[in-house]
C-alpha cells in the first residue's frame, strides 16, 4: 500500500498520556476486525445494489468501486493516521492543515454522519429478525427492542476498547461462516450467465450509488482510535490493509453467491433478501443461521462506530476543541461522555428508514472528505518533511491525481440526493459553523472550563511536523 520511511523523515514525539498508561491497547488482528465493522460487517446491506442496477453492475460495482474510493481513503488514513497518532483523528489533519475552525467542523460533520450511520444498525437488526419475530415489525415492541439493543452494546462499549476489538473479532468469524457454508452448498446450482444480467435502461443510479459509497465508506473512522493503537505506525497501516481485502471478498463472495444461484427477481433484493436466499439454497436452518450472523453483524458495527464516534469526542476535547469533561475517561479507559451522547444521537435518529438514513450520513460524510483531501494535498506541499512513518509513493502532483476520481465521485453522489436529505444536511452543516464560535464564546467568558491535553504536539507552531 505505501511505503515506511525512515530516512528523510523524523518521528513525532509520542509521550504515553498519564491517562492511559495502564490501559491495554488494541493488536493488529482486533484492529483488523474493527475497520471490517466500520466499514463493513460483512454483506448485510448491498442487496439495494442488486435492486438499483442489477446482477452485472452491482458485481461490477463492489470490484472497480474500492479502487476508486475505498484504496485512496485507506491510504490516506495510513500515512495521515501514523502522521498523527491520536485520538483526535481526522480532526486532528484538518485543524493541523486548515485551523481549528475548519477542524471542529470536520468533527461536526463526521461524528454526526457517524452516529446517523450508527442509527441504522439497530433498524437492520430488527429487518432481519422481523421474519421469524413478527412483533419487531413495528409499534412498541420494535420500539423497546431498539432502546434494550441501544443499552446493551453502549455498555459493551463502556468496558473497554480492547473488550470491544476481541468480541468484533468473534462476531466477525460467526458473521461470515454462514456464507462459506452456503457457498459451499450452492455450488452445483450456480448458474454463471446470471452475473452478466444487465438493463442499463432501469437503473436508479441514486440508490446504486449511495449503496456503494455506504457500504465502502469510513475507511477513516479507524484514526480516532490511533491514540489506543499498540504502535499505530505499524500496526495502523498493516491493519488497512488486511482489512481491505476482507471486506471486498466479503461483499463479492456472497452477491456471486445469491446471484448465481437463484433466478432473478430484482424486486425482491432488498435489505434482509440473504436470508431467503439462505432458505432457498440450503433450508430453513440455514435461514435462521443467516439471521444470526445479521443481528451478530449489526452488533459488531454498532459497537465498532460508536467506539470511533466517542473517540473522536475525548480526541477533540483534549484538543481544546469541546468542554474539558468530554475527556473524561472511565477506569476502563472509554470516554464516558462521548459514549452518552453518541448513543443519545443514535436513539433519537432510529425512526429514520434505511434509505433516508444511508441519503443523509453520505451527504454529511461526503462534505467531510473534502475537507480530509484538501488537507492531506495542503500538508504534502505545507510540510514536505514532516515526520511521515508511513508514506503513500506519490509526490505532490500524484497525490493530487489520486484524489481527482473520488471527489468527482462525491460530487454525483451530492447532485443526487434528494431535496429533503439536501435541505436536513446542510441545515447541520450551518449548524456546525454557528456551534464553533458559540463554544469559543462560551470558553472566553468561562462557563465550561476547556484545556489542551500538554500530552500532544503542537499542530500549529511546526516543532512537531518538521525537523
Amino acid at each position: 500500500m505505501g511505503e515506511y520511511d525512515g530516512v528523510s523523515y523524523v518521528e513525532i514525539n509520542e509521550p504515553p498520556s498519564p491517562r492511559t498508561r495502564s490501559i491495554n491497547k488494541v493488536s493488529v488482528l482486533p484492529l483488523v476486525f474493527l475497520i471490517f465493522y466500520e466499514v463493513s460487517g460483512g454483506p448485510f446491506g448491498v442487496e439495494d445494489s442488486v435492486q438499483a442496477a442489477g446482477p452485472l453492475l452491482a458485481l461490477l460495482g463492489f470490484l472497480v468501486f474500492p479502487f476508486i474510493w475505498s484504496v485512496p481513503e485507506a491510504l490516506i488514513t495510513a500515512e495521515m493516521g501514523t502522521m498523527f497518532p491520536e485520538d483526535g483523528g481526522y480532526v486532528v489533519w484538518v485543524s493541523s492543515a486548515l485551523g481549528e475552525y475548519w477542524g471542529f467542523q470536520q468533527g461536526w460533520m463526521k461524528w454526526l454522519s457517524g452516529v446517523i450511520d450508527n442509527a441504522l444498525y439497530p433498524v437492520l437488526f430488527l429487518d432481519y429478525l422481523k421474519s421469524a419475530i413478527p412483533a419487531l415489525a413495528g409499534g412498541f415492541p420494535r420500539a423497546a427492542a431498539t432502546l434494550g439493543l441501544t443499552a446493551l452494546l453502549t455498555f459493551l462499549n463502556y468496558r473497554g476498547l480492547t473488550i470491544v476489538g476481541w468480541a468484533a473479532v468473534l462476531l466477525g468469524v460467526l458473521s461470515l461462516l454462514p456464507f462459506v457454508v452456503m457457498g459451499l452448498i450452492a455450488i452445483p446450482k450456480i448458474r454463471p450467465a446470471r452475473w452478466f444480467v444487465v438493463d442499463l435502461h432501469s437503473v436508479d443510479w441514486n440508490l446504486y450509488l449511495n449503496t456503494l459509497f455506504w457500504n465502502l465508506n469510513y475507511w477513516d473512522s479507524v484514526s480516532t482510535l490511533a491514540g489506543e493503537v499498540n504502535n499505530p505506525k505499524r500496526t495502523l497501516p498493516k491493519a488497512l490493509f488486511y482489512a481491505l481485502i476482507l471486506v471486498v471478498c466479503g461483499y463479492l463472495i456472497p452477491l456471486l453467491i445469491g446471484i448465481g444461484a437463484i433466478p432473478l427477481d430484482r424486486d425482491l433484493w432488498t435489505d434482509g433478501y440473504f436470508s431467503d436466499i439462505a432458505k432457498m439454497v440450503g433450508g430453513v436452518w440455514l435461514r435462521f443461521w443467516v439471521q444470526g450472523a445479521a443481528a451478530m453483524s449489526n452488533m459488531g458495527m454498532f459497537v465498532a462506530e460508536m467506539s470511533s464516534d466517542s473517540f473522536q469526542l475525548l480526541g477533540m476535547a483534549e484538543r481544546g476543541m469541546l468542554p474539558e469533561f468530554f475527556a473524561k475517561r472511565s477506569r476502563h479507559g472509554t470516554p464516558v461522555i462521548g459514549i452518552l451522547f453518541s448513543a443519545s444521537g443514535v436513539i433519537l435518529l432510529s425512526w429514520l428508514s434505511f434509505q433516508e438514513i444511508v441519503a443523509a450520513e453520505n451527504f454529511l460524510y461526503c462534505f467531510g472528505m473534502i475537507l480530509e483531501f484538501i488537507a492531506f494535498v495542503r500538508l504534502r506541499m505545507k510540510h514536505p518533511a514532516a515526520s511521515r512513518p508511513y508514506k503513500i509513493p506519490l509526490g505532490t502532483v500524484g497525490s493530487i491525481i489520486m484524489c481527482i476520481p473520488p471527489t468527482i465521485l462525491i460530487c454525483v453522489v451530492l447532485v443526487l440526493s434528494s431535496l429533503k436529505v439536501m435541505i436536513i444536511s446542510l441545515i447541520a452543516v450551518v449548524i456546525g459553523l454557528v456551534m464553533q464560535p458559540c463554544l469559543k464564546h462560551i470558553e472566553k467568558k468561562r462557563w465550561l472550563k476547556f484545556s489542551e491535553s500538554s500530552d500532544l504536539p503542537d499542530l500549529h507552531g511546526g516543532e512537531s511536523l518538521i525537523d
